[in-house]
């Protein structure tokens, strides 16, 4: 194999790498996110209920690494801040911050997927680069020593297409991470969603009680 296909190995193997890390750090994350927002999800749901707004704002202070804790903040900040709007009013305007703070979530939460996606999209391909490389190598240097018979011509093709499986063995792998992280992106988003739709309805039943 020569340096330039092997310059194509290290660069799979680094694309492999940065992208197994960056799936396991997706992943943790969206666990810890997870444990915060049932946390906070167990403690503010009786205050919810009660309307006691101003305590759940409170509680989410304490939550902050929780996606449910941080939509809840938005939204009941914009609400107390303008409980007083005649023009549009605190609900509309709590809504609005909810569904821009739902976006913004979203984006935090996928944040390290486009390397997935890149090296999945990629991958084959770089590795057919380094095979074509191989095989190029390999038929320059039957040319500069005028001989070379089926075994010799084989080996180095079978070599260079090593490359090939390393590229494709990589962008499965790549895949497979992105596919099962965003089935879990999309379970969040959906919850947050939920969410967000209950608290609106929770501030226009209990009136924004602030006690």
């Amino acid at each position: 194999m020569g340096l330039a296909a092997r310059l194509v190995v290290f660069t799979l193997v680094g694309m492999g790498i940065w992208s197994l890390v960056a799936g396991v750090e997706r992943f943790i994350a969206l666990r810890k996110s997870n444990r915060a927002s049932k946390q906070f999800a167990r403690s503010a749901s009786e205050l919810v209920l009660e309307g006691d707004f101003a305590a759940v704002l409170s509680l989410t202070e304490r939550h902050g690494v929780s996606p449910l804790a941080q939509l809840y903040r938005f939204g009941l900040q914009s609400y107390l801040d303008n409980i007083d709007d005649k023009i549009l009013g605190p609900v509309e305007l709590a809504t609005r911050q909810l569904s821009r703070k739902l976006e913004d979530l979203s984006a935090q939460l996928k944040r390290g997927t486009g390397i997935l996606a890149t090296t999945g999209s990629t991958a084959p391909f770089v590795g057919l680069f380094g095979t074509v490389i191989g095989i190029i190598t390999v038929f320059t240097q039957m040319a500069e020593s005028g001989g070379g018979g089926f075994d010799t011509v084989s080996a180095g093709i079978a070599e260079a297409l090593i490359v090939t499986g390393l590229g494709l063995v990589i962008a499965i792998g790549a895949v497979w991470i992105f596919n099962f992280l965003t089935q879990k992106f999309e379970v969040i988003e959906l919850q947050l969603q939920h969410a967000s739709s209950e608290l609106i309805d929770h501030l226009e039943t209990k009136g924004g009680h602030t006690r």
